[in-house]
């Protein structure tokens, strides 16, 4: 056999780095890639901005605040239970609602409505909100989040895709409150 055929034992363990570092960049760059893609491979734009439906508009009495739940509109087979979300919704009167998110806004502790005191309480840290979702006292510096609400063939309904957080574009920290919570 002639040396220009033969394989050197340095080039033999080139090759397999080199094939090694390829496989590794092919098992890395595959997830990352799907990632970057599935906003517009699973078609799911108009999910995250729908509007949720909670219920018809009798099962809220006016002037009390009630627990609802919804399906997030946004999820994935693997999310399991945690689709199911929990809110408050207080009919002001009529048509008027206010829709609280069921976190406060301190850590995100789940907040109580107690009916006795017209007060939500968050168990964790003691911050309390009166009945208008507005900061009574503790560690939260603001109110209570609310979801965008609207009534529609006596179905009160939310846009629950996005959370409402202080990064939110529906969530103002220093904004006017809605007129149903004059």
């Amino acid at each position: 056999m002639s040396t220009e055929t033969l394989l050197s034992r340095r080039g033999l363990f080139m090759k397999i780095g080199i094939l090694f570092n390829a496989l590794v960049a092919a098992a890395l760059g595959v997830p990352i890639v799907g990632f970057l893609l599935s906003s517009v491979t699973r078609g799911r734009a108009d999910g995250y901005l729908s509007w949720v439906p909670l219920g018809p508009v009798s099962q809220f009495p006016e002037g009390e605040t009630r627990m609802a739940t919804f399906r997030n509109p946004y999820v994935t087979p693997t999310d399991g239970k945690t689709v199911d979300t929990a809110c408050w919704v207080r009919r002001v009167q009529g048509d008027r609602f206010q829709v609280f998110a069921v976190n406060c806004a301190h850590l995100g502790c789940p907040v109580r409505w107690f009916q006795q005191s017209k007060l939500f309480m968050c168990p964790c840290h003691g911050g309390a909100y009166y009945q208008d979702g507005s900061r009574a006292s503790g560690p939260p510096e603001r109110g209570l989040f609310e979801y965008p609400y609207k009534v529609q063939n006596g179905l009160v309904t939310i846009q629950a895709g996005e959370l409402p957080t202080p990064g939110s574009p529906t969530a103002s920290l220093f904004g006017k409150k809605p007129p149903c919570a004059a």
